[in-house]
């Protein structure tokens, strides 16, 4: 990147360099711009396979049913008690 062109986008930012700070941030801009460029080269593509190596689904609890909580006691602090929750108002 040339000093021109970190002159155009300064202006464009209203900012003002010294001739020293437009050479530095041309040398900087150039690179974040490698930088930037290697970040492109990698490889993104997605394989189910390779990707989810390190899922293991065995060691996972049982699924096993319980009774819940009785509505009574559920709705025992709340304002209404017709089987549902008052909350406040958030839209007008």
């Amino acid at each position: 990147m040339d000093t021109n062109l970190v002159k155009y986008l300064a202006e464009l930012g209203k900012l003002e360099f010294s001739s020293e700070e437009l050479e530095k941030t041309a040398e900087e801009m150039t690179d974040i711009i490698a930088l930037m460029d290697t970040v492109k080269e990698i490889d993104i593509t997605y394989d189910d396979l390779k990707d989810n190596h390190n899922v293991y689904l065995d060691n996972l609890r049982t699924d096993e049913p319980k009774a819940s909580m009785p509505t009574s006691k559920v709705l025992q602090n709340a304002e209404n008690t017709n089987n549902c929750f008052v909350v406040p108002k958030v839209v007008e």
